[in-house]
């Protein structure tokens, strides 16, 4: 009998030690868990958050008691395990969040890009010391060359002539020509170098290149995550490098956002639209699209400058890795109004409701010479796009992949909202419930081959001179919204 007790206290005191290290361990992570729930606006709806934080501290004062007391049996072992695993489970998920948003914050500042000294692919050339003079545009980018030969002057010992260029583009052809022995070559501009000779890569080497990354200077970022309305801009970019790479950008959208009225309106601005280029672009006359080679904050101070706004925040989308994830989410569903055939992938898009996986979506965004509006309905088809992404990343589908689309958003993103502000968002639109009224517009004009290119001056190219009409329009219809109407 005695025996049998003695057992029985030293089974009752090892249950203790094993509840009261459950209980410890649970205090631990219960006490992460609320402040990161309050810290960043998590379930910040309906008194959501208020109710957890209770249930979760209820949970750890009942099994608190009942250990004080001797009372703790295997029903508070199994009441511990199982609040552990679903804080556990919680704790990943939000981890998971928090983590994407410092992914998505961690480029916002800065942009990077490269300089290098290019030669003819079938040049004798090898090293920087066979050359005495470059070639290069250092009129609309002077401080990036100058920083070039700064670089090449401290870490290689050799000083280097710049020959001036009016131009990369006019660089390129010089020396291509044989004008010009070699060229200082700004990685942001060889698109523009891609658009007049598709195979200049194959006709260039790199002998040297220094990696460079500018400050985003925007001013923006800094609204309060609590505001009621606010901008974005919305930069759609195909590179094939990192999402912080300067790149032109090709999707220009503003997204007006009233959390009261539960309002958003889209602003489409052509990426041919002819308008004076902020900062780099020297207030000169260019295609928007050519913004984006100075930089999203040059995009930003554009738009700004032509909408008369303040842009809140910026989201930047490499489009062809976000939509990647159409595939992670099963496919999206748009609306499509006007059938055509893309060019790449040669895809059929007939009127009505469509499913398109990733690669038809890209099609679907990409096309605009067979769309009756051109470039201002290919905008329209990339707002449809971005908005049923958006969509099916707020639904449960998101959870089937949740590591891989997590992994794919960083990959794809680049912003400046914080992660409260997100959270805010989606609090509103859970507190609220239905949905945002979500509208639509685009700035027209003419299209014109005639005008000059600051960016570009030797090129003949497309550009959009803006109807004055359809722009004070947009400005109305943003005011509109933002002022609740």
């Amino acid at each position: 009998m005695y025996q049998r007790s003695k057992k029985s206290k030293k089974q009752s005191n090892r249950l203790k030690i094993f509840n009261s290290t459950l209980l410890g361990v649970y205090t631990l992570l219960a006490a992460f868990l609320i402040f990161t729930i309050f810290r960043y606006h998590f379930l910040a709806f309906r008194y959501v958050n208020v109710l957890v934080t209770v249930l979760i501290l209820a949970v750890a004062v009942l099994s608190g008691f009942l250990i004080l007391k001797g009372k703790a049996g295997k029903a508070t072992s199994a009441l511990l395990i199982l609040a552990l695993l679903v804080g556990s489970v919680s704790m990943y998920a939000v981890k998971g969040l928090v983590d994407l948003s410092a992914g998505v914050n961690s480029t916002s500042n800065y942009s990077e890009y490269e300089m290098s000294i290019v030669v003819p692919a079938d040049s004798d050339v090898k090293d920087l010391k066979q050359l005495t003079n470059v070639l290069a545009p250092s009129g609309n980018d002077q401080d990036n060359v100058q920083a070039l030969m700064k670089n090449i002057s401290q870490t290689q010992g050799h000083e280097l002539t710049v020959d001036t260029a009016s131009s990369y583009l006019a660089a390129y052809k010089s020396l291509i020509s044989g004008e010009a022995k070699a060229m200082v070559l700004n990685s942001v501009f060889e698109d523009t170098i891609r658009g007049e000779d598709p195979d200049y890569a194959s006709k260039i080497k790199k002998i040297y290149t220094h990696k460079m990354s500018k400050k985003i200077d925007t001013a923006i970022g800094k609204q309060d995550p609590n505001a009621e309305v606010f901008n974005i801009y919305v930069s759609g970019i195909d590179t094939y490098g990192p999402i912080s790479s300067v790149s032109r950008s090709d999707v220009n959208i503003i997204m007006t956002v009233n959390r009261k009225t539960k309002k958003v309106l889209l602003t489409t601005t052509p990426r041919d639209a002819y308008v004076p280029i902020a900062d780099g672009g020297l207030n000169q006359p260019d295609k928007l699209t050519h913004a984006g080679i100075y930089g999203v904050d040059a995009s930003v101070h554009t738009l700004e400058n032509l909408y008369g706004i303040d842009l809140n925040y910026y989201v930047r989308l490499n489009f062809t890795s976000f939509l990647k994830l159409i595939d992670l989410l099963g496919g999206i569903d748009i609306e499509n109004d006007q059938e055509f055939t893309s060019l790449h992938g040669n895809y059929h898009f007939p009127v009505g409701k469509i499913h398109l996986n990733s690669d038809q979506a890209l099609g679907f965004v990409r096309e605009r010479y067979s769309l009756n509006g051109g470039d201002n309905d290919r905008g329209k088809n990339q707002e449809k796009v971005i908005a049923a992404v958006i969509k099916k990343l707020t639904s449960t589908d998101a959870l089937k992949n949740y590591n891989a689309i997590l992994s794919g958003l960083q990959d794809s993103v680049q912003t400046d909202m914080s992660l409260e502000t997100m959270m805010n968002l989606i609090n509103t639109q859970l507190e609220s419930g239905g949905s945002y009224n979500v509208t639509s517009q685009a700035l027209t004009g003419t299209g014109n081959t005639g005008l000059p290119s600051y960016a570009m001056p030797e090129a003949n190219l497309y550009m959009m001179e803006i109807d004055q009409n359809s722009l004070a329009a947009a400005k109305a219809a943003i005011q509109e919204v933002m002022e609740g109407k």
